[in-house]
């Protein structure tokens, strides 16, 4: 029996609908990225931007550039969960994510052992129906990488001790992948402030940037909540995918990062947006 697939729930409103437009929209967002940095060894993992490509496409497309160079086999995506559907990190564990460019097919054996961790992991393909930090990913996923695979994770596991444990537990499997010789990325989706003016926007991206350089989960969590109780104005949130880059920080870390290089910085006013309510936009490529 045919397992279904995840239809696309924001084709039309985070990006086009159409499969010429959007085309057309990802060539242009990749040739303004320009040519895909120079790191200073392997790529084990991204943090990119999840709002619409209009907005945050750019940036996106500043990391998901670098899988042209060395394409990997399969994609662990750590989504955010904006709708409180999933509990722990759910994965979507079979069949393929529809988009207006074809399907993005799951690697179901992957989904399986990190489903088999146990908890927080789990199998829940309910929690990723309408989530669209992981859907906006695809359209430049595939332009980049067109027959790789993905493990959808939705994460909702909080920031504290259980979520840096997740990451350390992810990463230690994936870096046995690794080992073993399959070619794996783990990527984490999250936006950066909410909704500040531009100005401070961009101070809160600052703010944020050296413990993720660093690689410290836990000192990013702290920070990200001090500046939500800073009395910054507009400010609802430093990063509002939090729990998926703390779970990622941990993994990569697990997976032996020793560097960690920022690809592209920008806010929603740089696209056009109103410079008096703003959405921050970073991405970071994590090398061993």
């Amino acid at each position: 029996m045919a397992v279904s697939a995840r239809p696309a729930a924001v084709a039309g409103s985070f990006y086009p609908g159409n499969a010429s437009q959007l085309g057309e929209m990802v060539e242009a967002l990749r040739t303004a990225a320009g040519e895909p940095a120079a790191l200073p060894g392997p790529l084990l993992g991204l943090l990119v931007p999840h709002a619409g490509l209009v907005y945050s496409g750019v940036v996106a497309a500043a990391a998901w550039g670098l899988l042209e160079r060395e394409p990997p086999g399969t994609i662990v995506l750590l989504g955010t969960d904006h709708y409180g559907i999933g509990r722990g990190i759910a994965a979507w564990d079979r069949g393929p994510w529809s988009t207006p460019a074809g399907p993005v097919e799951t690697d179901e054996v992957m989904a399986a052992a990190i489903a088999g961790l146990g908890p927080p992991f789990r199998a829940d393909r309910s929690a990723h129906r309408d989530e669209h930090s992981i859907e906006v990913q695809l359209p430049l996923l595939r332009r980049a990488v067109p027959g790789a695979r993905i493990v959808a994770l939705a994460t909702s596991i909080g920031t504290g001790p259980d979520a840096i444990a997740a990451g350390e537990m992810l990463g230690r499997l994936l870096a046995d992948r690794r080992a073993a010789g399959e070619q794996v990325v783990l990527a984490a989706s999250s936006d950066m402030a909410h909704y500040p003016t531009a100005t401070d926007c961009e101070r809160v991206t600052d703010a944020l940037v050296p413990a993720i350089l660093a690689r410290d989960p836990a000192r990013l969590a702290r920070e990200e909540a001090a500046l939500r109780w800073a009395g910054i104005r507009g400010l609802s949130c430093g990063m509002c995918g939090i729990e998926p880059a703390v779970v990622s920080l941990a993994a990569v870390g697990a997976m032996g990062a020793v560097g960690a290089t920022v690809l592209a910085q920008a806010t929603s006013a740089d696209a056009g947006g109103p410079a008096g309510r703003t959405v921050g936009y970073l991405s970071v490529a994590f090398t061993g």
